[in-house]
């Protein structure tokens, strides 16, 4: 049971809170489908119970979320290059797979449900999600299986050219990211909206934060190491 100052985790929890005290916890809801926002009333077991699944998997699920992050700090630059590689791979590409799909179905039903509020910045908003998704999945495969592979093989300084690309392309998504930060106000949602809307500001703020963390470890620790093979 995670305690502290925010709310427990357990089986009486209600799931809406759940999903505003401790977001990641949405991750958990989507992989298993339970609903967080219409449903957000139900404890948690109640929750479960609808969907067949044992509520004490639930609640492991949901803590191993919060617990990832709270990983101390390493010196990426004094880690052996491959180490290096291989986390980057751990910690995001492999969430992105699973992310950039649930943030987009996310996407799609609040501008479906509440687009016609700003019905112009939903819009736009829906557009640069997308185009955020899009970019970043034709970008991962070129990462790992062209400029990875060469670096592991003690090639990085041949892969000059793979490198300039990939850095164009942190541009372009770091412009979308702060794109979708203007179109959220920084991420700060109206004081009635839903759940949903709100589990979509906390995943883009989470998505644009982890995608910041993933260029630096690419261009300012990775790319510099590797030209000097």
């Amino acid at each position: 049971m995670i305690e502290g100052h925010r709310m427990a985790v357990n089986a009486e929890s209600k799931v809406g809170a759940l999903a505003t005290e401790h977001p990641l916890a949405t991750r958990v809801f989507a992989r298993h489908g339970i609903d967080f926002c219409c449903g957000g009333g139900r404890p948690l077991a109640a929750a479960c119970e609808a969907k067949g699944v044992d509520v004490r998997r639930i609640v492991r699920e949901i803590e191993r979320e919060i617990a990832e992050r709270e990983v101390d700090e390493v010196r990426w630059d004094e880690q052996p290059i491959d180490a290096l590689i291989d986390h980057i791979l751990a910690e995001y590409h492999s969430p992105l797979r699973e992310e950039l799909p649930r943030i987009e179905a996310m996407m799609r039903k609040v501008h479906r449900v509440h687009g016609d509020k700003d019905q112009a910045r939903f819009d736009e908003l829906l557009e640069t999600v997308i185009a955020i998704k899009d970019d970043m999945e034709q970008h991962l495969p070129k990462e790992e299986e062209v400029l990875f592979p060469m670096i592991k093989a003690g090639r990085g300084g041949m892969a000059a050219a793979p490198m300039e690309v990939m850095e164009s392309e942190h541009d372009a998504v770091g412009e979308l990211l702060a794109r979708t930060r203007a179109l959220t106000s920084d991420y700060v949602p109206p004081a009635a909206a839903c759940n949903t809307w709100r589990a979509l500001w906390v995943a883009l703020e989470d998505l644009e934060r982890a995608t910041h963390e993933h260029i630096h470890l690419e261009n300012n620790i990775l790319h510099p190491r590797a030209r000097r093979q």
